[in-house]
């Protein structure tokens, strides 16, 4: 509640004092002063009283936005009890011959329409979420059986020894009537709300009993000649009405969550149901009220309707489990275990005149996607890929997902129309953006000439499916190899071809010795052939400049390894090589360029790419430097270790220049003075 609506509460608890004190001053003077002050009491006191609780219940209607139809409803119903109460004092009460049923008792009857839409509205928020069926059932069988209850021990011994006109004996029974309604919807709010209503209604539920209470007790006065205007009953109501009023501003307690019940879905209809029950039992050995026995007898149709809704719960439950257990909860798809049980029945039915296709799928470049995207847009690629396949094969058999990135479809389907569907499977669980591209493999298995048992038939297919992938892996990784070959030989300097070669083979040999991985020597001797593609963007002024770079002529070579992951950006499988070229110009000392990394956050890939680089810069003929010999080149490398260049690297790369096979053996020139890498080096490199 907002500021406004707790200082209306507090004010609502200082008037509750108040009221509280002003009752027990009217029970006082109906117990021990009567004819002191009665006029003072019966009319303006008892009047003003009712006439708070209405405003009380109005005031918090209008003050506070929460639930505010229910309380306009119910304040309305008081305010109409207020006005009988005032009609009654000022107008009928001083008729010669008072009617009955006066309109003071049309509008003391309109307080139970209201009251009852007052609570209908309430008890929709009590309970969070759509009400669960059983639950209404459930406080329907305790409205029932306690109403039933209420009309035998209560209403209907209490009407017994009225006389009058019809109009005046349906007006007698039209307020325990009214009682009964509005009690037995309370016990079934209770019901609905697993017996924890909270305050509010607990008030409430008091303040109805009450009223009912002396409802009987007015009943069984006037029938038998016993009422005294301002007696203690009058009390009673007066009570009734104000435990209404302050229940608007008690706390509604927390909402209740519907759920399974345990035994409570039985101990519930039990209860309530043998004592519906013991009233027919009743009835048959000592004849009861009509209207008791047609209630008891609706609670127990309820309790079988309650049974018969747990039952069908509890099958919905099982077959929900079931469907669980079948279905992979990702993509919504059969998994693996569906699959094996659709795998036995298909294997029954498949001839060789109508056979069955078993078809397993793998993707090619999820891992890599779900690692640059996150795996939440690895699930949401998955599921459009299981969603594309399902739709592919629908109408010849079923898609499945077994787990990871491996699909299954089986379908009824011959090897002469086999090849099409497989192009549609591999378009449906096929997608390509900007720096990825899944695509998927397959094997499959013809059912049942090449199987004819489950177990045999995923073995073969899962033999053909990784035999497939690793043919297909090979084919688009050269594939995809060459786009990028052909977008750099067709730039403007081919001449860079020879140099590149010759250092991915260095670079080759250092990853060896360095004990590289197979995959990341791989990896290594593309980034080397390709790690200065992106100086085919830089104009041949800079390039062949014979003098040192100015700042501007800089910035464009420091920008060539950016460009060069760009274009290696074209071909989703060289993703990892694209990073080592931009990773090959960083130094040691985290100098370098375009990121500024340092040590071994540098890939150790783009660190042997650096120096190996460094070595054939050194040893060829430049535009602005002659080559030198060998000696000196590796003595500048040795010079650079540790600031420029890995020392590990350097080490390998020299043990692998001065092995025997190296080519130039030339002792270092006494009068060598170091600084090879000179200025214009040491920025480019």
């Amino acid at each position: 509640m907002d500021g406004k609506a707790t200082a209306s509460r507090r004010f609502a608890r200082l008037m509750g004092s108040g009221a509280l004190a002003v009752l027990l001053a009217f029970f006082a003077h109906a117990l021990f002063w009567r004819g002191t002050l009665d006029g003072f009491f019966n009319d303006w006191v008892y009047n003003a009283l009712v006439a708070g609780a209405a405003v009380s219940v109005l005031t918090r209607a209008v003050r506070v936005k929460q639930d505010r139809p229910a309380w306009l409803m119910l304040g309305g119903g008081l305010a109409l009890w207020s006005a009988a109460e005032i009609t009654s004092t000022v107008y009928v009460a001083k008729l010669a011959n008072p009617p009955y049923p006066s309109i003071s008792d049309a509008m003391w009857l309109a307080f139970y329409p209201a009251s009852y839409v007052a609570l209908v509205l309430l008890v929709r928020r009590s309970v969070r979420g759509k009400m669960r069926a059983g639950l209404w059932l459930d406080g329907l069988v305790a409205a029932l059986t306690v109403g039933s209850l209420a009309d035998l021990l209560v209403f209907h011994s209490l009407l017994r020894g009225g006389d009058g006109s019809a109009l005046q004996a349906a007006t007698d029974l039209a307020y325990p009537l009214g009682d009964l309604v509005l009690l037995a919807l309370v016990i079934g709010v209770f019901a609905m709300t697993e017996w924890r209503p909270g305050r509010a209604w607990l008030l409430i539920g008091a303040g109805l009993l009450t009223a009912a209470v002396s409802d009987a007790i007015y009943v069984f006065q006037i029938t038998h000649s016993g009422y005294s205007e301002g007696g203690a009953l009058d009390g009673l109501w007066l009570t009734a009405t104000l435990l209404l009023g302050y229940s608007a501003w008690a706390p509604a307690g927390r909402r209740i969550e519907p759920r399974p019940a345990g035994m409570r879905v039985l101990v519930l209809p039990v209860l309530f149901g043998a004592s519906a029950l013991a009233m027919l039992v009743l009835d048959h050995f000592h004849h009861i009220d009509d209207l008791a026995v047609l209630l008891a007898a609706l609670a127990l149709v309820t309790v079988l309707l309650r049974w018969a809704l747990t039952f069908r719960e509890n099958v919905r439950m099982l077959q929900y489990s079931r469907r669980e257990a079948m279905t992979d909860s990702l993509t919504g798809l059969g998994n693996r275990r569906l699959l094996m049980t659709d795998l036995v029945r298909e294997l029954e039915d498949a001839t060789l005149a109508k056979p069955r296709a078993l078809i397993m799928f793998d993707l090619d470049g999820f891992k890599r996607y779900n690692d640059d995207y996150g795996h939440p847009a690895g699930d949401a690629l998955l599921t459009r890929l299981g969603h594309s396949l399902a739709l592919t094969v629908a109408g010849r058999g079923r898609a499945y997902r077994l787990g990871g990135d491996e699909f299954c479809a089986l379908v009824e389907v011959g090897p002469e129309a086999a090849d099409a569907l497989i192009e549609r499977a591999h378009a449906a669980l096929s997608e390509q953006g900007q720096g990825f591209m899944v695509t998927a493999s397959h094997g499959i298995v013809f059912l049942p000439a090449e199987a004819s048992d489950p177990s045999t038939a995923m073995q073969v297919v899962d033999q053909r499916l990784y035999g497939n992938k690793g043919m297909r892996r090979e084919s688009v990784m050269n594939e995809q190899t060459r786009d990028v070959l052909l977008q750099v030989l067709a730039e403007r300097r081919p001449d860079l071809h020879d140099n590149l070669r010759e250092v991915a083979e260095l670079a080759l040999a250092v990853g060896r010795r360095m004990a590289l991985l197979p995959e990341e020597l791989d990896e290594m001797a593309r980034a080397a052939e390709l790690h200065d593609v992106g100086k085919m963007a830089v104009p041949d002024e800079i390039l062949n400049k014979p003098g040192p770079l100015d700042r501007v002529e800089m910035g464009f070579i420091r920008q060539h390894t950016i460009v060069g992951e760009r274009i290696l950006a074209a071909a989703p499988s060289l993703s990892p090589v694209a990073r080592l070229v931009r990773a090959s110009h960083e130094r040691w000392d985290g100098s370098g360029y375009p990121d500024g990394l340092k040590g071994d956050d540098i890939p150790l890939g783009a660190r042997i790419v650096a120096a190996c680089d460094a070595y054939y810069a050194m040893t060829s003929d430049r535009p602005y430097q002659a080559a030198v010999p060998q000696a000196e080149a590796l003595a500048e490398l040795r010079r650079c270790a540790g600031t420029h260049f890995d020392p590990a690297v350097v080490d390998a790369l020299c043990a692998e220049v001065e092995s025997a096979d190296a080519p130039d053996h030339t002792p270092l020139d006494p009068t060598f003075d170091a600084g090879l890498l000179g200025d214009r080096d040491l920025e480019e490199l």
